[in-house]
């Protein structure tokens, strides 16, 4: 029989590459969704069952924050991450065998706007605010539960850069109609990381049964919004770009329905313990990280 992976919120561009690769490696890859064809989050005998005896749980659910934080996105922001990560505790309580190792997604957005020094895992400060509450709740909800034979690994992931999804589009498609330039000051910190690289830190913490807790999943080599722009602009052969100040980002936010935060807020994290642990990046160079996603233009 083949080990079987878990892919808990599986249909989005991080899932789907997820699925791509491991069922490449001859894994048995179970998607939960609300997609059809997918275990459904309501029915907790299937849940169950697909956990039973896996090899490692992913959990990736949650509703994009790219939107108007108004109070009913607010309320699912907060439900698709805490209740399904409680959902999965449950039914991984009921399993005789329960999965090896349960990866649950957070973000780096949990620590506060820093362009002052580095967040790491060990002194890095919480922000305040909706988004670092819904973080803080996500993360409490994963390690209320704790299983002996189950190793609980938290990733606080930076944004990832990948071909089909994520900020990649939108990015993009400023560049195109002429307004990739800075956003607000420019000065604000960008952690990345290469969607390869994230397969490889979950491939590693797979293989490193020393590992558990809270690991920050981010480039060793971040950036700054202006930096960004320039090396986005390079990698599509657009010499030049309007900058964005923050008067017209918060029309424009309104306008396409989503926040200034997601592109003003200054994340400045660093993956100190997956360094220390001995974990290699690929993917290092933010201009050639950006090239790998723009060779259909």
């Amino acid at each position: 029989m083949k080990k079987k992976i878990v892919l808990a919120g599986g249909s989005g561009f991080i899932g789907t590459y997820l699925e791509k690769y491991f069922t490449h490696a001859d894994y048995e890859v179970i998607i939960v969704s609300r997609q059809p064809g997918s275990v459904q989050w309501t029915n907790q005998d299937a849940l169950i069952e697909a956990l039973e005896g896996a090899e490692m749980l992913i959990n990736l659910a949650g509703k994009s924050v790219d939107c108007r934080y108004n109070d009913k996105n607010k309320a699912e922001i907060l439900r698709s991450r805490v209740e399904t990560t409680t959902t999965l505790g449950n039914c991984i309580g009921k399993c005789k065998h329960k999965p090896k190792l349960w990866i649950n997604s957070s973000t780096a957005t949990i620590y506060r706007h820093a362009e002052d020094r580095p967040m790491t895992e060990a002194t890095g400060e919480i922000g305040s605010g909706f988004s670092v509450g819904i973080a803080t709740q996500w993360e409490a909800a994963f390690f209320h539960f704790n299983y002996a034979e189950c190793r609980q690994v938290a990733l606080r992931i930076a944004i990832v850069l990948g071909e089909d999804g994520g900020v990649m589009s939108p990015l993009k498609n400023l560049v195109r109609f002429g307004l990739g330039g800075k956003q607000g000051s420019g000065n604000q910190r960008f952690s990345w990381l290469h969607i390869e690289d994230l397969k490889n830190i979950i491939c590693y913490i797979q293989a490193h049964e020393d590992m558990y807790g809270i690991y920050n999943c981010s480039s060793p080599n971040p950036s700054t919004n202006k930096i960004l722009m320039q090396e986005l602009r390079k990698a599509m052969h657009v010499p030049f770009g309007l900058p964005t100040p923050k008067w017209l980002l918060k029309i424009g936010a309104v306008l396409i329905r989503t926040e200034i935060e997601l592109v003003l807020k200054s994340r400045w994290v660093l993956p100190e313990k997956l360094l220390a642990h001995g974990f290699r990046f690929m993917h290092t160079n933010l201009g050639e990280s950006l090239k790998d996603f723009v060779k259909k233009n």
